[in-house]
């Protein structure tokens, strides 16, 4: 059966606003306009599904920048019940309550920063003092709290214990990690030691603690749980790597996400997971043959803003 043609719409900036934006990208067509405003749609259907597990996973580069703001928001209203991602998620939440990061240049001397004690992460600048120096200070004290109290946890309770005791920081509201202990939302981090907050904990372990242990198949058992227990699931997979994998992989067991809204700048010419669409998710039955999904080939530090600023409007969120 043919599809119905359906014309192109221009835009119309008189009834232009944050609620219709992204609804406006869809009829006006453009590339990946209409495939954000498609997104957009599916997110809203996904966070309204009361029958349906939601996950979201992301790299840790967005929470260097002010998208942090966005998916600390998105965890203090409930939106999503999981969340995958990798350790430098832990290291740029927790360093960012204490120390600030700074605005920079992908043009600068990378030389000249190093000298100046400087790390750049793309345009964003991150003194020495607000990294890994501080993480030291800070987490081995709190390692300590909870050695005392548990021996062994998996990532979302190690997640949790640091959370509870982040409440007498001044800053502790700008925190994905503490708002993930206030609402129980699950953290899993699947490559826990693949950072500063790892090397901490490892550099916590052989300091004489080597009866702590991070056991993260009880994560894996975790996560098999919180799947069956939902009829449907729906994902939100912001750029690549072990966050979207781990996210997919373990859908497959569930004959897929019914839900799949992916954002990213990697293509799929490479074989890469990154750029892989979500067609290719499909053959492994990561994602469901019937699911509705969505592919949006752009920066998540533009397209989330602009999805979740007309989801709130909608008032979906």
């Amino acid at each position: 059966m043919k599809k119905k043609l359906l014309p192109i719409k221009d835009f119309d900036l008189e009834s232009m606003n944050l609620k219709n934006i992204t609804k406006q990208m869809k009829l006006a067509g453009g590339f990946m306009a209409k495939n954000l405003g498609i997104a957009t749609d599916i997110l809203e259907e996904m966070i309204k599904d009361k029958k349906c597990l939601k996950m979201i996973s992301f790299p840790a580069n967005l929470i260097a920048t002010g998208t942090r703001g966005i998916i600390k928001e998105l965890i203090k209203r409930k939106v999503f019940n999981v969340v995958i991602t990798t350790s430098g998620t832990l290291d740029h939440d927790l360093a960012r309550i204490w120390k600030n990061y700074y605005h920079g240049s992908f043009q600068a001397n990378d030389v000249e920063l190093n000298k100046l004690g400087i790390h750049r992460e793309g345009n964003v600048f991150i003194p020495k003092s607000s990294y890994g120096i501080i993480l030291e200070k800070k987490l081995q004290p709190l390692f300590e709290s909870i050695y005392k109290e548990k021996k062994e946890l998996a990532t979302y309770e190690l997640v949790w214990e640091i959370g509870k005791r982040l409440e007498r920081e001044k800053k502790k509201e700008e925190s994905i990690i503490y708002w993930a202990w206030k609402n129980k939302t699950y953290v899993f981090v699947p490559g826990i030691t693949d950072g500063a907050f790892g090397f901490q904990l490892w550099f916590f372990w052989q300091n004489k603690h080597k009866d702590f242990n991070i056991n993260v198949l009880k994560d894996e058992q975790k996560l098999s749980e919180l799947l069956w227990k939902k009829i449907r699931t729906g994902a939100l997979i912001l750029g690549g790597g072990i966050s979207k994998h781990h996210t997919i992989w373990w859908n497959q067991f569930k004959d897929g996400l019914d839900y799949a809204v992916y954002i990213t700048t990697a293509l799929e010419y490479d074989g890469s997971l990154s750029g892989a669409k979500p067609e290719e998710a499909i053959s492994w039955k990561k994602i469901s043959k019937k699911a509705r999904t969505a592919n949006v080939i752009c920066d998540a530090t533009i397209a989330l803003p602009l999805m979740v600023a007309s989801l709130k409007e909608r008032k979906v969120i």
